[in-house]
C-alpha cells in the first residue's frame, strides 16, 4: 500500500486519533488525507502486532468510527487540534 511520506509527530496524531473509538476515520482523512485501509496498514506497521489485533478487533464494526453510521451528528466532541474547529 502506498502511504505518504509523515513525519513522527502527524503518525503519533494518525495513531491516537485512530486509537480513539469516537473518532471517525473520515476526520483522519480531512486532516491527513489517509483513507481508512491506509490508517489501517500505518497502525498495522507501527503497533506490535499484539496491539494491532486487539484494535482491529475494537473497531471492526464500530458505528462511532464511521459518519455514515453513526446515530447522532449534533453534539458531538471535536479536538481542538481538529481541522475545521
Amino acid at each position: 500500500m502506498n502511504l505518504p511520506n509523515l513525519d513522527s509527530e502527524a503518525i503519533d496524531r494518525i495513531l491516537e486519533m485512530a486509537w480513539e473509538d469516537r473518532t471517525p476515520f473520515e476526520a483522519i482523512a480531512l486532516q491527513f488525507g489517509l483513507q481508512e485501509p491506509q490508517v489501517i496498514e500505518l497502525m498495522r506497521q507501527q503497533m506490535q502486532a499484539s496491539s494491532f489485533k486487539m484494535w482491529r478487533k475494537r473497531v471492526t464494526g464500530r458505528k462511532t468510527k464511521h459518519l455514515k453510521q453513526r446515530d447522532f451528528i449534533s453534539g458531538r466532541f471535536r479536538s481542538d487540534n481538529q481541522k475545521g474547529s
